[in-house]
């Protein structure tokens, strides 16, 4: 079987070398990383038909796959992710909307101040970027409040969280993978969007959706099974994962790719 290929996502504030440690440690497989733009041109890499895509977002690019579903793949893997953001339409314990709100106001007048706090948050510790495209960052803060793509979110998924994640809580994630997914039969990818479904902005589509139980706790494991979820927890990580456990996020992502390719 062709190897796979991983097509990796950064989050916002973020570029794709936030990637840099974990594509380094995978032991298998060729990789490409999207860039949303956030500090020079997008870009998006051209990838090969007929091969296996394993899709690896992290925070909002998880989201941004989710919503956007730019291309078919047969896994997927959030990190540090969450198929919506705020608080609304059943969805909670989540970020306050008024945050975001606030935080897209002072935004619009300050974006170098807002977005380098926003990574101190994080746990972020290198200085800002240069190039800061403050239109995108600012399209994209947008998304991160309106989007809502729990309709889209399928298995087979993987998701690595961290117990000690600031902008991720624990009691986030539980109950964002616990009642929002619907197990995909074995062998189907997921379909990119269809031109015209949808663009940055516009509401997800909704589908039929039905409940998948998992029993998570940030001091083990979910739902081991490809055909659904699996939620995976580094006891200590915070929302940077890729950064400060590349190793762990890699061995993860190989075993899960195994799984599916096997």
């Amino acid at each position: 079987m062709t190897g796979p290929l991983f097509v990796f996502v950064h989050g916002w504030g973020f570029g794709p070398s936030v990637w840099d440690g974990v594509r380094n440690a995978l032991p298998d497989g060729e990789s490409v990383a999207v860039d949303l733009g956030f500090y020079g041109p997008p870009s998006l890499p051209a990838l090969s038909a007929g091969r296996p895509v394993v899709a690896v977002g992290h925070s909002f690019g998880a989201l941004w796959l989710l919503h956007e579903r730019p291309f078919a793949w047969e896994g997927l893997v959030l990190v540090n992710g969450f198929p919506r953001f705020t608080e609304g339409d059943g969805f909670a314990p989540a970020t306050p909307r008024r945050l975001l709100d606030r935080m897209i106001a002072r935004f619009d007048t300050a974006p170098e101040a807002v977005t380098a706090d926003f990574l101190r948050r994080c746990g972020g510790e290198a200085p800002l970027p240069e190039g800061l495209d403050a239109a995108r960052l600012g399209e994209a803060l947008r998304a991160l409040r309106d989007w809502d793509a729990r309709a889209a979110l399928t298995g087979p998924a993987l998701v690595l969280a961290g117990g000690q994640d600031p902008i991720v809580p624990p009691a986030m994630t539980k109950q964002a993978f616990r009642d929002h997914s619907v197990p995909r039969p074995s062998g189907e990818r997921v379909a990119p969007k269809a031109p015209g479904e949808g663009v940055l902005g516009e509401p997800n589509d909704q589908a039929s959706q039905a409940p998948l139980t998992l029993t998570l706790s940030p001091e083990g494991r979910g739902d081991d099974g490809c055909g659904g979820i699996s939620v995976e927890w580094h006891p200590d990580g915070g929302h940077l994962l890729p950064l400060t456990a590349p190793g762990w996020c890699a061995e993860r992502i190989a075993a899960f790719t195994t799984r599916l390719t096997a």
